[in-house]
């Protein structure tokens, strides 16, 4: 958990960012439900006070609550992964296509890029605060 805002963070590395607007702790436990699980507490602070992060260059960095719901449920509908990443962001947005994702079960692995056309897995960052400040001070 962050001591500062992570508004102030994002807007801080990067002005140019766009925040789509907190949600509510309501919203946030939907998706949790519909998901099967909780939402990492970091995650859902995020989208709490910002409900998503757009890096300047159109990179969804953190999606808005709904596509992390609608994603993640096409994906495991779809059989293309084991179910233990839960995704956030990337996608199509980045031009890789690679997608970023936490493992709920063991926040210890950090943030993984995913990439869906080999199902290829690297970690990418130690944590949520670390992949939110490299991908937009990059």
């Amino acid at each position: 958990m962050l001591a500062v805002s992570w508004r102030d963070v994002v807007l801080a590395v990067l002005p140019g960012a766009t925040l789509a607007g907190g949600v509510s702790a309501r919203a946030v436990d939907a998706a949790g439900e519909l998901l099967g699980a909780p939402l990492p507490e970091d995650l859902a602070e995020l989208l709490r006070e910002t409900g998503g992060i757009i890096a300047g260059d159109g990179l969804a960095v953190v999606w808005p609550v709904e596509r992390i719901v609608r994603e993640n449920l096409e994906l495991r509908a779809g059989a293309e992964l084991d179910g233990d990443l839960l995704f956030f962001g990337g996608g199509a947005d980045d031009g890789a296509g690679e997608r970023y994702a936490c493992v709920p079960t063991d926040p210890s692995r950090g943030i993984v890029a995913w990439r869906q056309r080999t199902g290829k897995r690297r970690t990418v960052a130690t944590d949520l605060a670390d992949y939110v400040i490299g991908v937009l001070a990059a």
